[in-house]
């Protein structure tokens, strides 16, 4: 563990998709605090990474929304309850104080020590597709990265974006168009010449290629060259089986995410074909005090929705409030007539 000042708090939500976000939501009903921890730079899960922009018919009350409308809006939701985000990060430990508490420490060398845990993992935590090539991780957020989060250390850099989806394309498109903070050269290479993204992405895309903004080649990466200790080309094939040297000062690969269940499988938890079984009265897995939400979690009748997630949230934080508010009478409140719900919104009392 780092220096990092240990955080002590009542609940702690793995995952910050839709569920985790949701969860947040009923436990700030409940007058419960909580920090979200979740592997990706920015919350949204697989809302975000698998379909932001595609159409969502099934979420109660919203005819028609789509992943990151849907995040949008219950970030707009949970603004009154004041969590604590903590991204980038993927929980590595967790193990049981003598007090019944949670130590949970993160890949970043974050400590927390939480009452509850709320595991919202969806399928698990999302890791980047890297390209297999031997000492290139030795330059891992120095020269080579998976997430564009930072546009400003790409600064006058010369860029080579691989990757032929959505966000390869779009991260070449704001490298080159960010200002003052823009790369000086912007690349993208995919091993086929079609791209999938948006037709309006495609269109811009073009044009700041016609203009010389950014280049598109076609091939792969199939070895680095580097000079004192740093990275300065990588080999690129193309598919005539010609080699050549692309000088570069960052390569960005955006190949996509995949999940892994990662280190939740040795936490001691009893699992089923890579699930948590729960009780759907409280939503309590095998030790009490975490809960399992959303696609993590197995029971008789278990369906993979986002409502379902949202229901099996509500229970898990009336559940857990039994836990952090010991000998207390947890009341149940409606939103439309409670005033102490009210002032936790920050609305008026009608």
């Amino acid at each position: 563990m780092t220096g990092t000042a240990m955080i002590q708090t009542d609940a702690l939500v793995i995952g910050a998709g839709p569920v985790g976000l949701f969860q947040v939501f009923q436990l700030g009903l409940l007058d419960i605090k909580a920090h979200v921890v979740d592997s990706l730079p920015y919350p949204g899960g697989q809302c975000i990474e698998l379909y932001a922009d595609k159409p969502i018919y099934d979420i109660p009350g919203t005819p028609r929304t789509t992943g990151r409308e849907l995040v949008a809006s219950l970030l707009e939701q949970i603004k009154p309850f004041g969590a604590s985000f903590h991204l980038g990060q993927e929980v590595s430990t967790l193990t049981q104080q003598a007090d019944g508490r949670f130590l949970v420490e993160t890949s970043r060398g974050q400590a927390f020590l939480s009452k509850t845990i709320f595991i919202a993992a969806g399928v698990g935590a999302f890791q980047p597709k890297r390209l297999k090539l031997d000492g290139l991780d030795v330059f891992e957020n120095t020269q080579l990265f998976h997430h564009d989060d930072e546009p400003a250390r790409f600064a006058g850099h010369t860029v080579l974006v691989v990757g032929g989806d959505e966000a390869a394309v779009e991260s070449a498109i704001r490298l080159a168009e960010a200002g003052p903070q823009q790369a000086k050269r912007v690349i993208l290479l995919h091993r086929r010449d079609v791209l999938q993204a948006p037709a309006e992405r495609l269109a811009r895309f073009e044009v700041l290629r016609n203009s010389g903004a950014l280049r598109f080649q076609v091939g792969q990466v199939t070895g680095i060259a580097t000079e004192d200790g740093r990275l300065t080309a990588a080999q690129v094939t193309d598919v005539d089986g010609n080699t050549a040297a692309l000088p570069l000062d960052s390569l960005l690969v955006l190949l996509g995410l995949s999940p892994r269940l990662g280190p939740l499988s040795q936490w001691g938890l009893a699992m089923e074909r890579k699930q948590l079984p729960v009780d759907t009265a409280k939503f309590s897995t095998s030790l009490s005090g975490i809960f399992a939400v959303g696609d993590i979690n197995t029971y008789p009748g278990k369906k993979k929705l986002i409502l379902c997630g949202f229901h099996e949230s509500t229970l898990a934080a009336y559940a857990a409030a039994e836990l952090i508010f010991p000998g207390q009478k947890i009341p149940f409140q409606y939103t439309t007539t409670s005033p102490k719900l009210h002032k936790l919104l920050g609305v008026e009392t009608p």
